[in-house]
């Protein structure tokens, strides 16, 4: 039996050597131990890969951790078994670069995840789910039918148990309903040029200034508009000789890949959120 334990606390001596100790008491073995101190707050963050023997932990593990460490050292915890798949839902509109992308990664084994439906506000991606044979979902959204579409989009996700939502280049924006039931679990992917070009047309704006680089964000969502903690960021350089064309073709190649590490950061538990900030472990 694999497991993952993530940490956060007040910061204070002796926690490394209090949570090994107790691991190995309860018969199990660390394979990888990273950790972080956030001086400005004075706020301990670890994350930790152990191994126990047999196919399930310690009948007790989740109480007396939970007394013994949880409780003397103010900690907030989470515990993830490796052999649950995380069950993810892919919410779509018509741009279908990030959904080829992810659905080819996961029909490698690259992702290790399950995606039980796709969702999306048009027609025009269902031959892609048709594909992959993975469920569709067709919730149109509009200003007046905007509340019952989102009480339809949390049946799905609740009958299919999903752990966490990806917008991969999902064009309606998601309200305080679903965010409040998935927060810190909702993952969106856009260009880096907010908040200098925004609009329907940011790639075009930015050829217009003469921009010299462009780049795309991943991000948890929080109510505030593309402003949740950022998980995953890169840029690409472009000059004077590319066209609109160019931007738009490297703008969709880096969501691609920035969406993709952003997923993989979630599915593996390298990511805790604190203060609207995060922590990324290697």
């Amino acid at each position: 039996m694999k497991a993952t334990i993530l940490i956060h606390c007040p910061d204070q001596a002796g926690i490394i050597s209090a949570v090994t100790g107790f691991i190995h008491a309860q018969g199990g073995n660390i394979t990888y131990l990273d950790q972080h101190v956030d001086k400005e707050v004075g706020v301990f963050f670890m994350r930790l890969e152990c191994e126990f023997e047999g196919q399930s932990l310690p009948w007790d593990f989740e109480k007396s951790f939970s007394e013994q460490l949880a409780g003397p050292y103010n900690m907030e915890w989470n515990l993830n078994l490796d052999h649950l798949r995380p069950r993810m839902a892919l919410f779509v509109s018509r741009y279908d670069h990030c959904l080829y992308d992810l659905l080819s990664r996961f029909s490698s084994g690259e992702k290790v995840v399950e995606i039980p439906f796709i969702l999306s506000n048009h027609l025009d991606l269902e031959y892609i789910a048709k594909q992959f044979d993975i469920p569709f979902y067709h919730i149109p959204v509009t200003r007046d039918t905007k509340a019952k579409a989102e009480d339809r989009q949390l049946e799905l996700l609740k009958e299919y148990k999903i752990d966490f939502i990806v917008l991969a280049r999902y064009m309606q924006i998601v309200t305080s309903k679903i965010i409040s039931e998935f927060p810190y679990r909702i993952i969106n992917i856009h260009h880096s040029f907010l908040p200098a070009f925004a609009g329907a047309k940011p790639y075009h704006a930015a050829f217009e200034r003469g921009v010299k680089i462009i780049g795309a964000t991943s991000h948890y969502v929080t109510e505030e508009l593309d402003a949740g903690p950022i998980i995953e960021q890169d840029v690409t350089p472009v000059s004077h000789a590319h066209t609109v064309k160019d931007f738009i073709a490297k703008g969709r190649d880096l969501e691609k890949i920035v969406l993709a590490r952003a997923v993989h950061l979630h599915i593996d538990r390298k990511t805790m959120v604190y203060n609207n900030k995060t922590v990324i472990f290697s």
